[in-house]
């Protein structure tokens, strides 16, 4: 789960920045890797178990061409909007709405399941159980909240520097593991059926969201045209080696334990490096999970703000939308909801996977639309636009895969395509 900028209605950036090729590699790299790698492929291989290697293998290459859609998009028509600017422009100020609401509302969905996460890795190292994990994701959510009320944020420099972190911690982890790995490990390959990669890829999106915030990149860049493809493709390589080796890795060495694993990253750490490597992993965990966070709330309680001031919201929502003011009544919202979310799942006794199934969702219908809006702002019959004709066409599948997850995205977009045609009457 990474940082989706740039949504509400914005000015447009100016081309010809500072962003250099390997800079912009790195800030996409750390958008694209987020908390949901640290527990995936144990939630993919739960859901389809050793079969959850060719999801893997299938969103990888997937990544490609959305990768190089929002690129191009985002060489041709630099903003800071990011996707909400491509929709606006292709489809008008109602449809850019509902791809705020799809991204506002994914939040506090969003936020159980990945402080969770960090909790797991938390109760792994201290016990507890599901106790433990409950109780520091609901600190987590609390804090993050606390954080943004008083205006305080994590610099993106500090954020890149966990998110590095994370991609060492990886390389190291594969790195002592897999000479503990056995190909045994592999059979039965699909003891779930092969429809249960569909839903293993649904859940998958969550770890390569953030392609999207790559366009919110491109008016920093030194030359557009020319540096957002480079550090887009060099990007989309090293987080597919990173993602694809961690998941065989995960699979090859832990085997069937691998679906039942809750802090995989420190199974494997402990294997090779003894038990002590768990708190070192613990550590990482929770450090990325409040940066991610932190992102995700910030952004997104000015995005509500922002949302409000345009009418796609209710005005109530709208102080703090300015440059420089803190948006305190939306970061309560999305804080109180998180938690009720948290709330609702503990009662329910729900996994994670429901509740990153209805996050992914609404993803996926944020890459829908752009990938949509691309078709209509690039070139036809070009390279770039026959490249979103496969983004789109995949993401649909991926919408599709999600199943009755979907209907809660899908019926986002129709509550606030409704809101805005009653509020402008």
């Amino acid at each position: 789960m990474a940082t989706t900028a740039g949504l509400a209605r914005t000015h447009p950036t100016r081309a010809g920045g500072t962003l250099t090729v390997a800079q912009g590699t790195a800030l996409s790299v750390g958008a694209v890797l987020g908390t949901g790698v640290i527990t995936l492929p144990a939630l993919a291989a739960e859901v389809a178990g050793p079969a959850s290697l060719v999801a893997w293998a299938a969103l990888v290459p997937l990544s490609i061409p959305l990768a190089s859609t929002f690129a191009a998009l985002g060489a041709r028509h630099p903003d800071g909007g990011g996707v909400s600017t491509y929709v606006r422009r292709a489809f008008g100020g109602r449809a850019a709405g509902a791809v705020g609401w799809c991204f506002y509302l994914a939040i506090p969905v969003g936020a159980p399941p990945a402080s969770m996460m960090a909790g797991a890795y938390v109760a792994d190292v201290v016990g507890g159980g599901r106790t433990t994990t409950v109780v520091v994701a609901g600190t987590l959510i609390v804090g993050t909240g606390a954080m943004n009320l008083a205006g305080l944020r994590l610099s993106g420099r500090v954020q890149l520097v966990l998110a590095s972190v994370l991609a060492v911690l990886m390389t190291a982890t594969m790195a002592v593991a897999l000479p503990h790995a056995s190909t045994a490990s592999l059979t039965p390959f699909a003891p779930h059926g092969w429809g249960a990669v569909g839903t293993a890829a649904a859940v998958l999106v969550w770890g390569f969201a953030g392609w999207e915030a790559v366009a919110s990149l491109a008016g920093d860049y030194r030359d557009p045209r020319r540096d957002v493809p480079r550090a887009t493709g060099i990007a989309v390589a090293v987080v597919g080696v990173l993602y694809l080796g961690l998941a065989a890795t995960s699979v090859l060495v832990l085997g069937p334990a691998t679906g039942s694993s809750q802090a995989p990253l420190s199974d494997l750490m402990a294997i090779s490096l003894g038990e002590q490597a768990r708190v070192v992993t613990a550590v990482v965990a929770v450090l990325l999970t409040v940066g991610a966070m932190n992102a995700y709330y910030a952004g997104g309680s000015r995005l509500g703000a922002a949302l409000a001031r345009d009418g796609a919201l209710p005005r109530w929502l709208a102080p703090g939308a300015e440059t420089g003011q803190v948006p305190r009544r939306s970061t309560l919202l999305i804080t109180t909801a998180s938690l009720l979310a948290l709330g609702a799942a503990v009662v329910l006794d729900l996994g994670l996977t429901p509740l990153m199934l209805l996050a992914t969702g609404c993803f996926t219908v944020v890459y829908v639309l752009g990938t949509a809006a691309a078709l209509r702002l690039l070139p036809r019959r070009t390279t770039a636009w026959w490249t979103a004709v496969v983004a789109f066409v995949s993401v649909v599948v991926l919408l599709v895969a999600n199943g009755a997850h979907a209907l809660w995205a899908l019926g986002l977009v129709a509550l606030s395509l409704g809101y805005q045609a009653r509020s402008r009457r």
